[in-house]
């Protein structure tokens, strides 16, 4: 097992355009104005690899920075949306502890540049998970755990002009997340078959299913912990893992309430703030 600091991987100093794209991200979070596409700094657009190397740098300063990692978050778990982007496999990102924004609370006016909402199963681990094979068995040993959640997701690129190499560099477009408050045992729900429907102001904008999650969210986050052990930065106990929507996401307004309920988990809420309250 690695015993670097979760959410660091040795390597050698990044390329310069490496530096540029992480620069790029940085700075339109900072001032709330996105940037072009990163992908435009690479030859050909980049690939994977790079943009996991633009993720893990600027990871690296927001742990330098005093930032916690508490998980990991999956993304392109739609079928449909892998097929967009022409990819076959989902992605990750860090989830730090300043991301959360309790359950019932309002995400304050001006946080995030693009905010989408999309209804998710979480799942917390108990114990690690250090196999570059994980097997589903291996899984439901470790999970304590499953609640509903809400990821709110944002890009620091320019009206959401994302290729798989944008998001992935853009930390998978991760911008908060909100969790349920009851905790809920894998023996007491099958994941794949839960269903999911969200509300925007009442108003139902979102259903979908566990299956609609790579077969279910328990697929997804086998794939998540072998990918990591596979980069020497394994999930670890403790650690919540975001398992990607089970529907639609929905673009989130000022003013806007949403509101998840996944069967057997229950359900969780978050407002936006109207614009000019900066609480």
């Amino acid at each position: 097992m690695s015993t670097v600091p979760h959410g660091v991987c040795p390597d050698a100093a990044p390329p310069p355009a490496v530096v540029k794209a992480a620069d790029l991200l940085t700075e339109a979070a900072r001032t709330g104005a996105a940037c072009p596409p990163v992908r435009e700094l690479f030859a050909d657009g980049g690939d994977l690899e790079t943009a996991y190397a633009v993720q893990q740098l600027n990871v690296r300063r927001g742990l330098d920075a005093g930032r916690r990692i508490v998980g990991r978050k999956i993304g392109l778990t739609s079928v449909a949306v892998q097929r967009q982007l022409g990819v076959d496999r989902p992605d990750f990102g860090a989830l730090f502890a300043d991301m959360a924004v309790p359950g019932g609370g309002e995400v304050p006016a001006g946080r995030l540049l693009q905010p989408k909402v999309e209804a998710e199963v979480a799942l917390v681990l108990g114990r690690d998970l250090p196999h570059r094979e994980c097997t589903v068995v291996d899984l439901l040993r470790a999970v304590d755990f499953a609640l509903p959640a809400l990821e709110i997701v944002d890009s620091r690129v320019r009206e959401w002009d994302i290729s798989l190499v944008d998001t992935v560099a853009d930390n998978a477009s991760c911008g908060l997340y909100v969790l349920g408050a009851t905790p809920v045992p894998l023996t007491a729900v099958d994941l794949r078959a839960v269903t999911m429907t969200m509300t925007r102001d009442g108003e139902t904008v979102s259903e979908g299913t566990g299956a609609d999650c790579l077969g279910s969210p328990l697929n997804a986050a086998v794939w998540l912990a072998s990918a990591l052990a596979e980069r020497g930065d394994p999930l670890r106990a403790g650690d919540l893992v975001l398992t990607g929507a089970l529907g639609p996401m929905t673009p989130a307004s000022p003013g806007d309430v949403f509101e998840a309920r996944v069967s057997g988990l229950g359900s969780v809420r978050v407002g936006f703030a109207s614009e000019g309250d900066q609480r």
